[in-house]
C-alpha cells in the first residue's frame, strides 16, 4: 500500500479544521441565524467537532489510507 505525503492535503485539512473550529467557537449565533435557536446549540457544537475531526483526519493524510483500505474490502 502506498501512502504519500501532500501539503495541499495539510493546507486543505487545515481550512476544514478551523471552520469546524469556528462553528464550534460560535455556534450559538450559528444556531440562531441558520438553525432553530436554542433547542439546536448542541447540535450545531456536535457538527462543529465532526467537521473539525475530518480536517484532522484531512490534514495528517490518512483519508487516502482509509478510501485505499475500503475499497480493498469492495474489490477483491
Amino acid at each position: 500500500m502506498d501512502w504519500n505525503f501532500s501539503f495541499g492535503w495539510v493546507f486543505l485539512g487545515l481550512l476544514i479544521f478551523s471552520a469546524g473550529g469556528a462553528i464550534v467557537l460560535f455556534y450559538k449565533p450559528i444556531a440562531d441565524n441558520f438553525a432553530s435557536g436554542v433547542s439546536s446549540y448542541n447540535r450545531v457544537k456536535l457538527w462543529g467537532l465532526i467537521i473539525a475531526g475530518v480536517g484532522l483526519i484531512i490534514m495528517t493524510n490518512l483519508h487516502t489510507l482509509l478510501l485505499s483500505l475500503f475499497v480493498n474490502l469492495i474489490k477483491p
